[in-house]
Formats: structure tokens, C-alpha cells, sequence
């Protein structure tokens, strides 16, 4: 009996303790500098790390751990950039470099960096989302001319074009049950939704929401599918309902941030990378980012 009561009693307390933490409250992970003005592309892996581009120097993979302690994990061969970052569930590091109209891999294991997938057509491929079957979108603006692609990248690394007709495409994500691509357009400030077909091709382009200033960039889901859209100027991340409904909008700490992503033990930590002070930032949020619970359901 004393048992239960004591567990009683510490399930109160877990309860207590997660009404009152603070959520969607940003603060400083890293120090400034420690990335260049580039930094960008968050993802985390499997153990919680924050891996992002161009820490210390143009063309390196930085890896920050959840304490705010960072590295160079990997350099770039020659002068390739990096921009998104995206993990497949094998912790296969995939990598656009849009200097070279790459897709870039690195080996888990030996850190080697090998051309995934290559297109001459493309402009630069900016950032990476990746369904659950393993395929991989990629959003590809031409800033000089505000006009966007979208392409898709095979598992065998094959390149197809699916969209050629859009504004400056950046952010970019597949939704919890891959059935639906968002895409944002930076300066016409849409956020779209497509129908990913039974082909992989896309239908039903519609739009999820117009917003009436400031710039986008990155963003990601959380399991329910709500998306965490980075304001590029206005210095927020704003949580967007499925059904385009804003929820909430998060302060982190800096004009201009670039891009987010989910990590932590419980998937519940956001980082911001934010180029204004050149850092990345972290809040709380409510619920898991999707990419954590895939890393969950690869066990």
C-alpha cells in the first residue's frame, strides 16, 4: 500500500512539474560566433545533438550537444555549403549543398561525405524534408528572380522535378503521415499544401495560409502535424494549426532566424538557428517534433 501511495505521489509531483515548466520561452544554447552568419539547417540525431551548418567556418557540419558544447564534426569536400540538414532512420546524414546542386550524404559511421543526388537544373537546393518511406523533398528558390522548384529525391537518389512554377520556395516538410507537403514561398509569404499522390507526384496544390509581412525560412512538424514556421525579420517562430490556424508565436531572441528543429529527451526542446547573433537558441514546446518520434519508432 505505502507502494502505491509513493508512486501516487510522484506521478503528482511529474504532473506538477510539467504545468508548470515554461513553454515556448526561448534561451541561448551557444555563445555568438561560435557559427558563421550562414548557420543554418538544425537537425538532430539520434543521441540529441544538434547538427548544424557552418559552425566555426563556411562548408563545416557543426554538432552541438544539448549542454550548448559544439564542434566540427565534418568539413565539406571542396567549396560546398551546406544549407538543410535531414536524417534518414538508418542515421544517414543527408545535406544540401547548394553551391554545387547537390544533395550531399555522410556516413554515419565514418563521417565520409559522398554526392547523394545531383541535378543540373537545379538553382540551389536550399532546404530537405523526408517522408516515412524514406523519400526526400528538396525546396529550390532562385532569389534573383523570386521564382522556386521542388524536387523529389528517390532513395536511390534519383531526381525528379515536381513543382517549377512556384515563388522563392524555402521552407519545407512532410506531414506526420506523408500524405501532404507544406512549402513555404519566403517572399510571396505563402504557406502551401500538397497532396502527395500514390506516384509521388504532387496534386491538389492549396493554400494554407498568407501572411501579410515579414519573410520565411524554415520549418518543421510536431506529431500532430501543427507547423513551427521560423519569421525571418520579425525574429519569431509562429505554431500553425493543419488547418492553417496560428496558435501561437515564440520570441527568439534575434531578428533573423533561419530554421528549427525538435530534440531532447522527450522530443519536446526546439532549436532555432539564429543569424542575427549567429547562435542557436532553444524553447520548450507542448508537444514532440516529429522527427524525434521517428528516431523512437526505428527501435
Amino acid at each position: 500500500m505505502n507502494t502505491l501511495i509513493l508512486q501516487a505521489a510522484m506521478t503528482s509531483l511529474l504532473i506538477v512539474g510539467q504545468a508548470d515548466e515554461k513553454l515556448f520561452v526561448a534561451s541561448p544554447l551557444t555563445k555568438p560566433e561560435e557559427f558563421t552568419p550562414g548557420i543554418e539547417g538544425p537537425a538532430c540525431d539520434r543521441d540529441g545533438n544538434v547538427l548544424a551548418v557552418n559552425f566555426a567556418k563556411q562548408g563545416t557540419i557543426g554538432r552541438v550537444t544539448p549542454s550548448g558544447k559544439g564542434e566540427v564534426f565534418v568539413e565539406l569536400p571542396g567549396d560546398s555549403v551546406g544549407n538543410g540538414i535531414r536524417f534518414g532512420r538508418e542515421g544517414v546524414m543527408y545535406i544540401a549543398d547548394y553551391v554545387n546542386h547537390n544533395v550531399l550524404r555522410v556516413d554515419p559511421k565514418t563521417k565520409k561525405v559522398t554526392t547523394f543526388a545531383h541535378h543540373d537544373g537545379m538553382n540551389q537546393p536550399n532546404d530537405l524534408s523526408i517522408g516515412p518511406d524514406g523519400t526526400l523533398y528538396a525546396s529550390d528558390p532562385n532569389w534573383g528572380n523570386d521564382t522556386g522548384q521542388l524536387w523529389r529525391i528517390d532513395r536511390d537518389g534519383s531526381v525528379t522535378k515536381l513543382a517549377g512554377d512556384m515563388g522563392t520556395t524555402n521552407g519545407i516538410e512532410v506531414s506526420p503521415d506523408g500524405k501532404t507537403l507544406y512549402v513555404n514561398e519566403s517572399k510571396q509569404l505563402n504557406v502551401w499544401a500538397f497532396t502527395i499522390a500514390e506516384d509521388r507526384t504532387l496534386e491538389n496544390k492549396r493554400l494554407l495560409k498568407k501572411f501579410d509581412d515579414h519573410g520565411f525560412d524554415g520549418m518543421r512538424c510536431d506529431v500532430d502535424g501543427n507547423l513551427y514556421i521560423t519569421r525571418y525579420g520579425k525574429g519569431t517562430v509562429v505554431k500553425l494549426s493543419p488547418g492553417g490556424k496560428v496558435l501561437q508565436e515564440i520570441d527568439v531572441l534575434g531578428p533573423r532566424p533561419s530554421n528549427i528543429c525538435f530534440g531532447g529527451p522527450d522530443g519536446r526542446t526546439a532549436y532555432v538557428t539564429e543569424v542575427e547573433h549567429t547562435r542557436l537558441v532553444q524553447f520548450r514546446v507542448d508537444r514532440p517534433g516529429l522527427a524525434w518520434k521517428r528516431w523512437q519508432e526505428k527501435d
